[in-house]
């Protein structure tokens, strides 16, 4: 699934694909609640690392693995 990392003050989201969506949420809160660490680093599920720094996360979304509905159909 698809996670975007917000950057204050840019327009630059960072879009990220994880396997865990419970585990990256635990990573984002544990990276707020950390005092000492100015620079948060996330994995995805590709092995890349993408460090962030923590005062800067303007916000975190996480999609689902549901489909996306497109189109004027009505629904179901």
């Amino acid at each position: 699934m698809k996670a975007r990392i917000g950057v204050a003050d840019s327009s630059k989201v960072i879009e990220i694909e994880v396997e865990d969506a419970e585990k990256f949420r635990a990573q984002v809160e544990e990276a707020f609640a950390s005092e000492e660490t100015d620079v948060y680093w996330f994995t995805d599920v590709k092995n890349r690392s993408i460090g962030v720094p923590v005062n800067r996360i303007a916000f975190v979304e996480i999609d689902p693995d549901e489909p996306r509905k497109v189109g004027f159909a009505p629904g179901t």
